[in-house]
């Protein structure tokens, strides 16, 4: 009679840690070589692991794990070997670097099978003659992109001759870059951000995607109802003393610049301080990597009903790398719980290794000879070679979601952000609820991406509206007019597009909300869209089509299938 064997029960766990994704780096090879060249394959899967370590970096600034075996996949006994090494090591990112000719069926492909068909891959060569590496790359990524699979071949250089060769740093960028790419995709994975609310103030541009979010990004969105925040504040569901030392912290770094007339005022401010506490422990306890909060109309602005203060401080500080803490990563948090935003600084934040995310609205589009015809009007002289008479430019700003950080130039202390921050009352006549706005004046020379996220129910496909772009100013007493054309007491970040005209960035936003990053690579962002499916939008009459040192190249499998367009909607 057969043994009956018992099932094996797993040891408690008290807090669940997600995933970290892990890339595993290996290297086929040719059984029939010499010695001296499979030692060079080895450790040539060594200098590339060795690249990217410690280089790809998650928003909390801990480095993505970066594994590799110098088994050389011969034939389908050592992809089976190293493919277990990887199991066990956690690897769901794929990297593999040929330095010579092998059978790609025997090899990689045997590898690859023994994965999910969502693990992105990476091929990463030299351009080396010898034994040609080159060559088996090309065979390879023509044989996956062929059976439907997406794979990015990085044909760069390093030397033809010598034993411990070095990758040029070109090639390093690429391959960073995609890993960055890859990690966001799969880190997010049964990730989840947190919706408090339901629709944002009746925009569709906004929406919460539920299932198209999952089936593409493999995202939870967890909806709360505003009441369960209502109800914790009204019951003081947060600690005390933290909110003590949160609103000294405040009043330390702004003084005067907090602007509360009355013992209410204050109040109402401390309340929007424990907004920001009790959230961020719920989304804690969800272990939730975004947020947003619908705000308009119930909570803060419905007379039939009671208004509460303003979130702006709260969306300000989790967008923000620091708070009365000190040091944290940006939690991406969506004024009006716009989600397809919320979605944009997600991915942007992840994209850039945690840089802030900052949140707009798409609010003036100025055009040079409207910016030259108020310079006028008020007597300033402005410089007619100046970028914003000639290109122009759009003042983002929006009540709520502006990342502190937006004050200054990256590597600005804390300080001196803070110094340039000013809250004044919210505006009674939109927010009777009360509290505080946040504003500042983002200074020039910021450079990033700037862009939106849209979804479209014709297709059942998510798009990216975007562009690089920077920030600029104008003379002080010219930008204070702009800013009281709109909105004085939110944050103003000037921005000009670098490819899109006015007159195309006027008809083409997606939604009336913009979002922007810093120094986040375009190819870094085509790769990610690439392994999402996302459709990559850029209808700017003056970009070129592939700009060489900026753009990553089309992957083979987009060219076989008609293009990118017709590839992602097949």
């Amino acid at each position: 009679m057969a043994k009956i064997m018992k099932a094996d029960k797993l040891p408690a766990i008290t807090n669940a840690s997600p995933k970290v994704p892990v890339i595993g780096v290996f290297g086929p090879c040719d059984p029939r070589i010499d010695e001296q060249s499979r030692k060079r394959a080895q450790n040539i899967i060594g200098l590339v692991a060795n690249a990217i370590s410690g280089q790809v970096m998650l928003p909390d600034k801990t480095a993505v794990p970066v594994v590799y075996s110098d088994v050389l996949v011969d034939s389908e006994a050592q992809a089976d070997v190293v493919a277990q090494q990887f199991r066990q090591a956690g690897v769901d990112i794929l990297v593999c670097a040929p330095d010579t000719w092998a059978f790609p069926q025997l090899t990689t492909i045997s590898l690859l099978q023994q994965f999910s068909k969502d693990t992105p891959i990476n091929i990463t060569c030299g351009n080396s003659g010898p034994k040609p590496g080159v060559v088996y790359a090309h065979a390879l990524a023509g044989a996956i992109s062929q059976y439907g699979k997406m794979v990015t071949l990085n044909v760069g250089n390093w030397p033809d001759t010598g034993m411990k060769p070095k990758m040029s740093a070109a090639t390093e960028t690429a391959l960073v870059n995609w890993c960055y790419a890859a990690v966001t995709t799969m880190v997010l994975k049964g990730r989840r951000v947190v919706i408090f609310g339901h629709d944002s103030m009746g925009m569709e541009t906004a929406l919460a995607h539920i299932l198209p979010t999952r089936n593409t990004f493999g995202l939870e969105i967890t909806r709360l109802d505003m009441k369960l925040l209502a109800d914790m504040l009204k019951k003081g569901a947060y600690n005390k003393k933290e909110l003590k030392e949160l609103r000294g912290w405040i009043d330390g770094h702004l003084g005067k610049r907090l602007k509360l007339k009355t013992d209410a005022d204050s109040k109402r401010f401390d309340q929007s301080l424990a907004m920001y506490l009790i959230n961020r422990d719920l989304m804690k306890d969800l272990n939730a990597i975004g947020g947003g909060f619908m705000s308009q109309l119930e909570w803060g602005s419905d007379l039939r009903g009671t208004p509460l203060p303003v979130a702006d401080a709260m969306e300000s500080l989790f967008n923000s790398t620091f708070d009365h803490n000190g040091p944290k990563a940006p939690l991406p948090y969506a004024t009006e719980a716009d989600v397809q935003g919320l979605l944009t600084m997600l991915f942007f934040t992840y994209l850039s290794g945690g840089n802030p995310p900052l949140f707009m609205d798409f609010r003036k589009v100025w055009e040079g000879w409207e910016i030259k015809a108020l310079a006028k009007k008020l007597g300033v002289k402005v410089n007619p070679r100046a970028d914003y008479i000639k290109k122009g430019l759009v003042d983002g700003d929006n009540s709520g979601s502006a990342s502190f950080d937006w004050a200054g130039k990256p590597g600005t202390s804390v300080k001196q952000l803070m110094s340039r921050i000013s809250m004044p009352l919210a505006d009674e006549c939109y927010f009777p609820g009360g509290g505080n706005s946040v504003t500042f004046m983002t200074p020039s020379g910021i450079e990033g991406i700037a862009g939106r996220m849209a979804y479209s129910a014709l297709n059942n496909k998510f798009s990216l509206i975007w562009d690089e772009a920077y920030s600029t100013s104008v003379p002080m007493k010219l930008g204070n007019a702009m800013c009281d054309l709109t909105t004085p007491t939110w944050p103003h970040t000037f921005v000009v597009p670098k490819y899109a005209s006015m007159v195309e960035y006027k008809q083409y936003a997606p939604a009336n909300h913009l979002h922007m990053t810093w120094d986040l690579p375009v190819a870094r962002l085509q790769h990610w869209m690439d392994l999402t499916g996302v459709l990559n939008v850029t209808p700017w009459a003056a970009r070129p089509k592939f700009v060489e040192g900026v753009d990553r190249p089309q992957p083979l499998i987009h060219l076989l299938n008609g293009g990118e367009d017709h590839y992602k909607n097949i």
